[in-house]
């Protein structure tokens, strides 16, 4: 008897599930309870196949082997539809959203309210407010999709889920896209939702968030079910090394800088925005010197993006003059940056820094590919050398992948993706190495393995300019920090000693260093 209490204290149990694709089995014999209530992080390395089984929960994929069951009973999820009719909703790590839609009609579509055909769109509204009310998801039901913040994307996800009455709520990597302000009013969301009796399956590799809001935590490992804790009898150390099979090193181990000339110098740099009139950076001066980390700190949209657009040459600059080791740049195109010695990992992977449907060899040599060693006088592709060099790079960064070089890039998981750039950047061997949120979305052992590569690029006496949204990053790993605000940069700082208040307060815009210094 007692046992069919225990069962039904289990909102969802996965029992032994088994997912493969082509050279690699994602999900091997995994096993995990929800209970009902209850906030269940799901912890794992990139790529440790967290994501794939959320999608088998949600309907996306089926198993070849094991069983679902909710509340004790065995059910069968073909698609996501069946997953919604069972309560079961999910926030994906790329939001799913329609960006000409408006915030209500993106919660509603698919289950619009309708008398005879017609939308009743009024007592749909009325719902969304009351929930956004109650669960305390501040939103503009009329603003358009394209025109709100991904935070306030997210929302929309969440209410999407409540709106259809879900029960049990998945998040796949939620904070991966928010500010730290963001963050932290979801993670009061999430609290209050389980006080609501939902129950949540949250999948993360920020250790602080798990520590802060999960009650259990189960932790996979290349596909594999290594344990379930209770978050309170547990610390960060152990976590980790549950996740990664070794022990992390949180800090990042440098030598003090020893900078040389200056190999970057930008000069009243302006760059017009697209959303509105004003200009998204505001003549800014900053140099980058040989053997040296800066940081340009940040809320994000205060004018980072736009400035390394102009840096990088995706967008024209209105004025200013940018000199990269000695030559005005200002005008060259992106591939004379590249040549000249500008190395650039972009902040939106996907859409600047890959060729989704390339493989991941031709994805290595996307700006060397017209080289000699590459191509050969009649100008066809020297196959076996991209072959060879894709190897090289894939064994030295560790880039995972179900079928080694020849992997259609979108089927790898993110932080490969990233990790792939990264190698394809640094072993360029640039002048200037631009890093932009190079970590975002990564494991904190693949973070280590990257803050090691910068501070290796800056001990070769390369000049690195990194930008980062992640506080801990800022003040850990450069030598210089900058902060941008509103297009402008408003102070400079030591990280030996700045504190993460001051810090704050300059990206918050309450301080600013004095004009008359």
């Amino acid at each position: 008897m007692e046992n069919t209490n225990l069962e039904n204290s289990y909102a969802i149990e996965m029992l032994n599930i088994t997912k493969r694709f082509p050279g690699i089995i994602a999900n091997d014999n995994i096993t995990l309870q929800l209970k009902k209530g209850e906030i269940h992080a799901l912890l794992g390395e990139n790529g440790a196949g967290k994501s794939t089984l959320m999608s088998v929960l949600f309907g996306l994929y089926q198993p070849e082997e094991g069983i679902i069951k909710k509340n004790g009973k065995e059910v069968k999820i073909n698609n996501p539809n069946d997953a919604n009719d069972l309560g079961i909703g999910m926030v994906h790590q790329h939001f799913k959203l329609v960006e000409c839609f408006t915030v209500l009609d993106n919660i509603i579509l698919g289950v619009e309210p309708n008398k005879m055909g017609f939308l009743q769109k009024s007592a749909a509204r009325k719902k969304v407010l009351e929930l956004s009310e109650h669960y305390g998801l501040k939103i503009d039901p009329d603003a358009l999709i394209e025109d709100i913040t991904v935070g306030m994307q997210q929302r929309t996800e969440i209410l999407k889920m409540l709106y259809r009455d879900n029960e049990i709520l998945i998040f796949d990597e939620p904070t991966a896209v928010l500010t730290p302000q963001e963050i932290s009013e979801l993670m009061q969301i999430l609290k209050n939702l389980a006080k609501e009796g939902k129950s949540i399956l949250f999948i993360s590799h920020k250790l602080q968030e798990i520590m802060a809001v999960a009650d259990r935590c189960s932790v996979l490992r290349k596909g594999k079910y290594i344990g379930t804790v209770n978050t309170k009898d547990t610390t960060m150390a152990e976590l980790s090394s549950m996740m990664v099979g070794r022990d992390v090193n949180f800090h990042v181990e440098k030598k003090p800088a020893t900078p040389g000339e200056d190999i970057l110098k930008i000069e009243n740099l302006t760059v017009a925005s697209k959303v509105h009139n004003n200009n998204a950076v505001k003549n800014v001066s900053l140099n980058v010197r040989a053997g040296e980390i800066v940081c340009i700190a940040g809320i994000d949209g205060n004018g980072q993006t736009e400035f390394i657009h102009a840096l990088s040459g995706l967008e024209p600059a209105v004025s200013g003059k940018i000199t990269l080791c000695g030559e005005d740049i200002s005008k060259a195109s992106i591939r004379e940056r590249s040549l000249k010695g500008m190395s650039h990992i972009p902040e939106d992977r996907h859409k600047h820094g890959l060729v989704l449907d390339y493989s991941l060899e031709d994805n290595l040599v996307l700006q060397r590919y017209f080289e000699p060693e590459f191509t050969d006088k009649l100008g066809f592709l020297k196959r076996d050398n991209i072959r060879t060099y894709a190897e090289r790079l894939i064994d030295e960064y560790d880039v995972r992948s179900g079928q080694g070089a020849s992997t259609i890039t979108r089927s790898m998981s993110g932080g490969n993706q990233q990790k792939a750039i990264i190698a394809r950047e640094i072993d360029k061997a640039p002048n200037l190495l631009i890093a932009v949120q190079p970590t975002r979305g990564l494991d904190v052992g693949a973070i280590e393995f990257i803050h090691k590569q910068l501070v290796a690029q800056r001990d070769a006496g390369k000049a690195v300019l990194l930008v980062s949204l992640e506080l801990d990053e800022v003040m850990d790993v450069p030598d210089r920090i900058l902060v941008m605000y509103e297009g402008e940069i408003v102070g400079e700082l030591d990280p030996k000693t700045t504190t993460e208040e001051e810090l704050g307060l300059y990206m918050a815009g309450a301080k600013r260093k004095e004009e008359s210094e």
